[in-house]
């Protein structure tokens, strides 16, 4: 039965009859289903007007302690190098031997093309060992000698090395026969050396000097001295006795080492040829005068290093040592011993012959090398060296010169050993 709407009227309530609904047609559906559904209307949500701020929370770091480095004892913390910015390319941080820093450009590991391999140094408790000159000097300079060692071998071994026409070798002199020497030079007798300035860069000049000490080891510091610690780092070549090329096994050393026969002819070629020459005008004389003369000058001959210097118009350079006179002290000469052996003389000391051998070993006393101011000679012209006259002159000036200054230098020594 289909469903009646119930109608209340009065106390009991009658069923009203339901109206039916119309019958539905195929072709009536079939036009319902064209006709679309009323779309819904759809109501948009109101938007905010002002959007509430988001404050961020702040994050605070964690700080970060760095861990305290004790440097070892006796060496200063390093210094970190300055992180701001640089101008033009940044420079290669190695550091040489003598502490300069190398000036070549740097890659991207901070060091150059040579130094490439130091990126890969040990570190220790302070940084890079390579940042710590005074950690690597030791073993850079062992490098370096056995690497310049190695390279004498091998020019000797090739030859490929120099000797001039007067037998002179300056690779063996600088490497070999003055090696010996630079302890001595440097730690025994402790040179003190002035008036470098004096000697020239360039171009001859004639150096003239006292001679003293038994031994002629003055000649050979000297030489040493313009070799290792003059700026230009000028060979000395010396005008030696004949007797010194007579003696067996040391002519021909003296020979390679620089030294020549003190004669005109080859003191002219030498210094002709843009040589510095040196020369010790009392011969044996000096080095074989009694310790009661000390520094006391004999007589320079007959001047004829000046003839040679008035020849070829170059300076001469006084040159004053102290300290040589007191290696050997001679005590008294054995003339007639010295006579039978061929030797201008044969000397006694405190230490020989008394200790044998032992009585060779120098007392180590305190040398002080001092070259003059030179004295020009252009001015008088070739001709000059024929006058017997102004040579005589010149020589007299320069041993005096030499004298006077030996004389302020003994005032100066507070010591003959210190």
């Amino acid at each position: 039965m289909p469903d009646a709407e119930i109608i209340s009227i009065g106390p009991r309530a009658v069923r009203a009859p339901a109206t039916a609904k119309p019958k539905q047609t195929s072709a009536g559906r079939a036009r319902a289903a064209r006709v679309p559904a009323a779309a819904k209307p759809v109501t948009a949500k109101p938007e905010r007007s002002t959007p509430k701020p988001v404050t961020p929370k702040p994050v605070t770091p964690e700080p970060v302690t760095p861990e305290p480095v004790t440097p070892a004892a006796g060496i200063p913390a390093p210094t970190l190098p300055s992180t701001g910015p640089r101008r033009g390319s940044a420079r290669c941080k190695a550091t040489g031997v003598d502490g300069v820093r190398c000036r070549a450009v740097a890659e991207s590991t901070g060091f150059c093309a040579e130094h490439r391999s130091m990126t890969a140094v040990e570190t220790d408790e302070r940084g890079p060992v390579s940042d710590h000159p005074a950690d690597v000097a030791e073993p850079a300079e062992w490098e370096r000698k056995v690497a310049g060692a190695l390279a004498f071998l091998r020019r000797r071994i090739t030859g490929d090395y120099e000797v001039d026409e007067f037998g002179f070798d300056a690779d063996l002199t600088e490497h070999v026969l003055m090696a010996p020497l630079r302890p001595l030079f440097a730690h025994y007798f402790r040179v003190e050396t002035r008036g470098l300035e004096n000697v020239p860069d360039t171009g001859a000049a004639l150096l003239v000097a006292n001679h003293s000490g038994t031994i002629p080891l003055d000649a050979m510091m000297t030489q040493l001295t313009l070799l290792d610690h003059h700026p230009a780092h000028r060979h000395l070549r010396m005008l030696g006795a004949d007797l010194v090329f007579r003696l067996p096994g040391i002519g021909p050393v003296a020979r390679k080492g620089g030294n020549t026969l003190a004669c005109h002819a080859d003191a002219e070629r030498l210094l002709g040829s843009g040589h510095l020459c040196g020369v010790w005008p009392e011969g044996f004389k000096g080095i074989g005068k009694p310790f009661s003369e000390r520094y006391k000058l004999q007589r320079f001959g007959r001047g004829g290093f000046v003839s040679a210097a008035l020849r070829t118009g170059v300076p001469i350079i006084p040159c004053s040592i102290i300290g040589a006179e007191e290696i050997y002290p001679m005590i008294a000469n054995l003339k007639t011993v010295a006579r039978i052996l061929g030797l201008p003389y044969l000397p006694i000391t405190p230490t020989f012959p008394l200790l044998g051998p032992l009585g060779a070993i120098p007392l180590p006393s305190k040398w002080i090398i001092e070259f003059g101011e030179p004295i020009e000679t252009a001015q008088f012209g070739p001709g000059a060296a024929d006058d017997p006259m102004l040579v005589f002159g010149v020589t007299d000036q320069v041993r005096e010169t030499i004298q006077q200054t030996l004389y302020r230098l003994l005032l100066q020594r507070r010591s003959v050993f210190f």
